[in-house]
């Protein structure tokens, strides 16, 4: 079998890619070990974050260092065996979180993620998913009074610089926001009102597969380290027997950095693993809430109340530490009358990251014919549908709708 291009991996980046694609009249096949949305795509929060200009950088403060080191907190977790690996490219991360460095991060990402909500807009139409979205925004709740006022400084000044919209809440607009909420637990909360939330992110991925296939797009189980160059094009094992394409586009999250490497790439790519568990409740949340200061987005969705926690660093395969979610769920008890756990066992899954926290967008440096597109870190959820168009664009010869120089694979061969 031939076609025009694979796409390989199909969470929200690659379905975005393949729909992209395939919208421009290329033939595609979307290739994956697993059915699209029931890997990375489905343990997120939900959340499609228009507000989520500047990148998560690495802590500059040293009192926030060692009180990582220290295992103190719930935001990070990490296994030590996995640390001597992880150094060298935390230091570069943490290089890279500098004020002068950072700056520029900042000013691409805010350009790519400024088109999350016209983009997202478009499939979620065309795949009859309206239904999975709430247009609301999201909470980031403060229990302690003088870092609210320090983030209602922060979040004034970015929504000013970026054109967004947010409120602050206090004291009866806070309990009118959050019904159920135990008083007097949260000082306060910043309403970003521009970002767009999804009651099941795994559904909504699985829609724009659907979608893809009645555009004439082809789904069909293979796996990525089967893909091989052949001549002028690539090729790939599907369960159907090998397939043959001109372009292969490597969109496979947390799984890039084995795949990149197979085809002798160092690329500088780590991964945060994450946590989630759904938790029954009698008077659901209207709104995603982060309690920032207990390191856990809680997040209604139709299974219940997802409770998902912040980064560990340890190896993708490492035996599963969901300390942080035991914590999560503690403190998430001081907050909300919460009732018993949805699964026997929490979900564990794993973000793909960069040194300098920009998504690898782009051809490949040194193989004709292969295209990059992985590394969102927190928001490929977001971003699948932003990046997927500049890449679709990218490989059909089209101006692109966003300058695609920060985020080529090629900035690294150049660092």
């Amino acid at each position: 079998m031939t076609t025009d291009i694979l796409v390989l991996g199909a969470g929200m980046v690659g379905v975005s890619t393949a729909l992209a694609l395939r919208q421009r009249g290329h033939r595609v096949l979307l290739v994956d070990r697993k059915s699209p949305g029931r890997e990375t795509s489905y343990g997120n929060a939900g959340m499609i974050q228009r507000e989520a200009v500047m990148p998560y950088a690495f802590p500059r403060d040293w009192r926030a260092l060692w009180r990582v080191a220290l295992g103190q907190g719930n935001d990070v977790h990490y296994h030590l065996r996995a640390m001597p690996a992880l150094l060298p490219r935390l230091a570069r991360y943490w290089m890279n979180s500098a004020p002068k460095a950072y700056a520029p991060v900042a000013q691409a990402y805010s350009q790519l993620i400024a088109h999350c909500l016209s983009e997202h807009e478009a499939w979620i139409g065309a795949a009859d998913a309206g239904d999975l979205v709430q247009r609301q925004g999201w909470l980031q709740g403060y229990r302690t009074p003088a870092l609210f006022d320090a983030a209602r400084a922060q979040a004034q000044a970015v929504a000013q610089a970026h054109g967004l919209s947010v409120d602050m809440l206090e004291g009866p607009a806070l309990s009118a926001a959050l019904p159920g909420l135990r008083g007097g637990l949260l000082a306060g909360a910043v309403h970003w009102k521009d970002p767009w939330s999804v009651s099941d992110p795994g559904e909504l991925v699985e829609r724009y597969a659907a979608l893809f296939l009645r555009m004439g797009g082809q789904f069909k189980q293979g796996d990525a380290s089967t893909l091989r160059q052949d001549g002028n094009g690539w090729s790939v094992q599907t369960a159907d027997g090998r397939v043959e394409a001109q372009h292969a586009v490597l969109a496979l999250g947390p799984w890039a950095d084995a795949a990149t490497r197979a085809l002798g790439y160092r690329l500088p790519l780590f991964i945060k693993r994450g946590y989630h568990r759904h938790y029954a409740m009698d008077r659901p949340l209207r709104l995603p809430l982060l309690d920032t200061e207990q390191g856990v987005m809680l997040a209604p969705m139709k299974r219940g109340l997802r409770l998902t926690t912040g980064a560990e660093f340890a190896a993708l395969d490492a035996p599963a530490t969901p300390v942080q979610l035991a914590q999560a769920e503690r403190s998430t008890r001081q907050l909300f009358e919460l009732g018993a756990g949805v699964e026997p066992q929490p979900w564990l899954g794993a973000r793909p990251c960069t040194v300098d926290m920009k998504p690898v967008i782009g051809a490949a440096p040194r193989h004709a014919g292969l295209w990059f597109n992985f590394g969102h870190a927190h928001q490929g959820f977001t971003l699948g549908p932003a990046s997927g168009r500049l890449l679709a664009e990218l490989i059909g010869g089209e101006a692109p709708y966003v300058d695609p120089a920060p985020f080529s694979p090629r900035r690294f061969d150049a660092a």
